[in-house]
């Protein structure tokens, strides 16, 4: 059977790119690989329901599968049937990439380092995962370790390139630990392109998709930056770092894909934002929605309130993120009186999740599906929306987003009833007023001053791709079957999006 010929289709990505940022730089001279896809083809900002929340973008990307049948939403979720948390990725998830699709054919892939994007068997060609990807926590989950297909390959990048260069966030770092990760994240980005070029040599590729991890761990270690005056020490660390990976994807291009379908694109945006988390609990627990337990604390737990708040941070960043994560579940789960308790929150650190305890979903659900569910969702929606800030007077929360009304009424029941979207705000706040009382939280052992917004960034050019400039908004859904028919390969069924026939021909 012969197979459609198309031109071979190249994905670059920059993970946490912001579109804005991206735009601007691309504009001033400092990123001309984007200017010239811009140039040459279309480009627009990302969004859709999808982005609500910034985890789980690049799964949703390429495999055209919207969270609301996934049900990942965030990396602390409930265990299905408990009020057990667990740390979730996109690992296992049924959400094959659009590359799986070419099973059975003759065209060869070659995928670098897409974050929640695993390697999976029967695509001719090599894939890596998990070499340099954005590592905002430690952790021993075996799933996050560098993998490769075919499994042998990951020895010989190990050896030619060494171990995976592994680069965490510190919220707390000084000028000087800022200046090493800056230096071993531009590292990153050359031994990355680098490696991602020497593969790509052996062979040909109809396909390839490239992403770069710097811009989001650096996005975040240097926000803090990037009002300095000109000349401040890493005042334009993030700019930079955006330069280093558009350099080196303007070497992938060079590298016999001339001629190719190029889309570059980026997952989210960033904006100014601090921890709310610990606001959205005490909302719960003042207001009368989450009853607290009134057995007797755990060990830890008594021991978490009596010491004080700057000794309980600097002990708690000696400790391994699975227990961090053991011992915050524990203490959800022993803490809260269940059989008393209509809605909680989901613990998180920026966008806020909460559940109703709904009877028949949750083991003690004591709230009515129907009437008595949405009676919930109402008087937590006003009661959200009466939050102000102490100081100024202003309402804190900028929107508040029913699942239903996102992805439907069969959205999977792993989601939350409510996302709650923060107005993004400078400073960490300890206080919000209330109505009925004043709501507070301590500084948590995360307190990182940036989060992320619900937009990324795709630009692309190419033979198939039409010349017309910017197309304003393409949703996130629609990504995955617009890179099937660049290849002119099927679109599965299971995909949710459609092809943007604004920007590639029929």
């Amino acid at each position: 059977m012969t197979e459609n010929k198309s031109a071979p289709l190249v994905v670059l990505g920059l993970d946490g790119g912001d579109p804005d940022l991206l735009v601007q730089w691309a504009r001033e001279g400092y990123l001309p690989t984007l200017a010239s896809v811009m140039k040459r083809g279309c480009w627009a900002k990302t969004g859709g329901p999808e982005l609500i929340t910034e985890h789980g973008p690049w799964l949703q990307l390429f495999s055209g599968i919207s969270r609301g049948q996934l049900g990942y939403y965030y990396l602390r979720q409930l265990r299905s049937g408990t009020y057990d948390l667990h740390l979730a990725t996109g690992h296992g998830l049924d959400a094959p990439p659009f590359w799986a699709a070419l099973r059975g054919t003759q065209r060869k892939v070659a995928t670098f380092d897409v974050p929640e994007v695993y390697p999976i068997s029967g695509v001719p060609g090599i894939q890596l995962a998990n070499w340099a990807v954005h590592q905002g926590w430690t952790s021993s989950d075996p799933a996050d370790a560098p993998r490769t297909e075919p499994a042998a390959l990951i020895e010989e990048v190990r050896q030619l390139y060494g171990p995976r260069l592994s680069i965490y966030e510190n919220s707390d770092s000084n000028l000087d630990e800022d200046q090493r990760i800056f230096s071993r994240l531009l590292e990153q980005v050359s031994r990355s392109g680098e490696l991602y070029r020497d593969l790509l040599r052996r062979d040909r590729f109809d396909v390839v998709a490239a992403v770069f991890a710097a811009s989001h761990t650096g996005g975040h270690q240097f926000w803090k930056y990037r009002n300095q005056p000109d000349g401040q020490e890493l005042g334009h660390a993030i700019r930079d770092i955006y330069a280093a990976i558009d350099h080196e994807m303007g070497l992938l291009l060079a590298d016999e894909l001339a001629g190719a379908n190029v889309i570059i694109v980026s997952s989210v945006g960033m904006k100014d934002h601090f921890p709310m988390g610990g606001l959205l609990e005490d909302f719960c627990r003042k207001l009368g929605y989450q009853v607290a337990s009134q057995s007797w604390p755990s060990l830890m737990g008594l021991a978490r309130s009596l010491v004080p708040e700057r000794w309980r941070v600097a002990v708690s960043r000696h400790f391994s993120r699975e227990t961090r994560e053991r011992l915050l579940a524990e203490q959800f789960r022993a803490g809260t009186d269940w059989s008393k308790t209509t809605a909680f929150a989901i613990p998180s650190s920026y966008t806020g999740f909460l559940r109703v305890n709904l009877s028949g979903r949750e083991p003690q659900g004591i709230v009515q599906p129907g009437a008595e569910h949405a009676d919930v969702l109402r008087r937590l929606e006003n009661d959200l929306h009466q939050l102000t800030d102490p100081d100024s007077g202003e309402p804190v929360v900028q929107q508040v987003v029913r699942t239903s009304d996102l992805f439907g009424s069969d959205a999977h029941p792993a989601l939350p009833d409510l996302f709650v979207i923060w107005k993004p705000q400078p400073h960490f706040r300890r206080r919000l007023r209330h109505p009925a009382g004043e709501i507070a939280q301590k500084r948590p052992e995360w307190c990182r001053g940036s989060d992320h917004s619900q937009s990324g960034f795709l630009a692309a050019a190419g033979p198939a791709i039409h010349a017309c400039g910017c197309i304003e908004v393409v949703s996130l859904m629609d990504i995955a079957p617009t890179l099937l028919t660049l290849l002119k390969a099927p679109v599965p069924e299971a995909m949710h999006g459609k092809v943007q026939r604004v920007m590639v021909e029929a």
